[in-house]
């Protein structure tokens, strides 16, 4: 009996003692520093810490179908930023000398709030309810037509970026464009691409038609100063344009317009961004120089 007490009195120190030294085996075992990782820009995520957002998603308001309009083609000359070849992931992209007739099948994809308000790969800021688009080559800017071959639907988009390098995809679509092409709630959509190719302008008239007006987009009018201050003070800080205050003979309302535009185009440019965004009734006047 004496002897089974004993043996159970060793099991028990045993027992006791066998933390310290797992945690002596521990402290005793060396710490392994991995090593740095080689720097290679070939295959670095060109956007990693750039958002503030980790993943893509829609905004809570969704353009409206009816008021989206595409994008009217015109001349522009190639943008000083984003039109050299590049190399990313270790893949060359050559940007294509001349897109005239340039078409291509593939698949469409989507980009939204992660990207909003950042800058496109030619320092245009980006914004989710213009009629936009990426595309690896092609030169910036483009004019395309989009079809989705799904269901015969069309959008005209200009390209002002650089994108999507995901394999099979062959544009990526800004929100609005996704919206008229019903591909946001798919995430992709299979597509054919046309480019919409733009003669230069022979004469200055071509170039910059001379107007004895200045053009206004007129988004509301509102009651009180103060009120059409504010309004001011926030349309100026999201689109990045003049917006201009004035009262209305000598009540208390104010009408509250972006401009002025020298020539309607980039007034019109602006009057569908507007709509798609959140001014459905907004429209162009006209003021005489």
């Amino acid at each position: 009996m004496r002897s089974i007490f004993l043996i159970f009195l060793l099991i028990l120190a045993g027992c006791s003692s066998s933390p310290e030294t797992t945690e002596q085996s521990k402290a005793d075992k060396p710490e392994v520093t991995q090593p740095p990782k080689k720097h290679d820009p070939d295959n670095m995520d060109p956007n990693a810490g750039r958002y503030s957002l980790e993943h893509d998603k829609a905004p809570d308001v969704i353009p409206v179908l009816k008021n989206i309009k595409d994008a009217v083609p015109r001349y522009e000359p190639r943008s000083l930023a984003g039109n050299k070849d590049y190399t990313l992931r270790g893949k060359r992209y050559h940007i294509i000398k001349n897109p005239k007739g340039f078409t291509q099948t593939g698949y469409a994809s989507w980009y939204g709030m992660k990207f909003h308000g950042h800058k496109t790969a030619n320092g245009e800021t980006y914004d989710i309810y213009d009629m936009t688009a990426a595309h690896k080559t092609l030169p910036i800017p483009s004019y395309v037509k989009v079809t989705n071959t799904r269901n015969g639907k069309t959008a005209i988009v200009r390209v002002n970026d650089r994108g999507p390098f995901h394999d099979g995809r062959i544009i990526d679509l800004s929100l609005a464009a996704a919206t008229k092409l019903d591909v946001v709630n798919h995430g992709t959509a299979p597509v054919k691409i046309e480019v919409i190719s733009v003669p230069k302008p022979t004469t200055v008239q071509g170039w910059h038609a001379v107007t004895p007006h200045y053009y206004y987009v007129q988004l509301a009018a509102v009651a009180g100063e103060s009120k059409a201050e504010e309004m001011k003070a926030s349309l100026r800080k999201k689109y990045g344009v003049p917006v201009n205050t004035q009262r209305v003979n000598t009540s208390t309302t104010y009408r509250v317009r972006l401009g002025p535009y020298l020539d309607h185009d980039a007034a019109q440019h602006m009057l569908d961004r507007v709509k798609v965004n959140q001014y459905p009734k907004a429209f162009i006047t006209t003021v005489n120089r």
